[in-house]
């Protein structure tokens, strides 16, 4: 028979989303999720900013002039699409 490792035990494993480390999150590109994709009309983005503070993803960047999406981070919720007073944002399906 071969020898049994110790396994962890249960106060060994972290709680499941606890970054243990500041500033890790980034290393945690979590857009590989996404079945549809955020895709910004710049002519008709306002610069309003309410898809950037609904984000929960944090994956709206603000432009100069308009925003832009992170699809490192970007799940494809459409929160982005849904609080967009000028419609600027359409969820496009993802190719793989």
């Amino acid at each position: 028979m071969s020898e049994s490792k110790s396994k962890p035990g249960w106060k060994s494993i972290p709680i499941a989303g606890l970054l243990l480390e500041p500033g890790s999150s980034l290393k945690y590109k979590t857009g590989d999720w996404r079945a549809y994709r955020p895709v910004i009309d710049v002519e008709k983005c306002i610069n309003c900013l309410l898809c950037w503070i609904y984000c929960p993803d944090a994956a709206i960047v603000r432009m100069e002039k308009h925003v832009a999406v992170n699809y490192d981070y970007c799940k494809g919720c459409g929160i982005c699409k849904s609080e967009c007073p000028v419609n600027a944002i359409e969820m496009v399906e993802e190719k793989r």
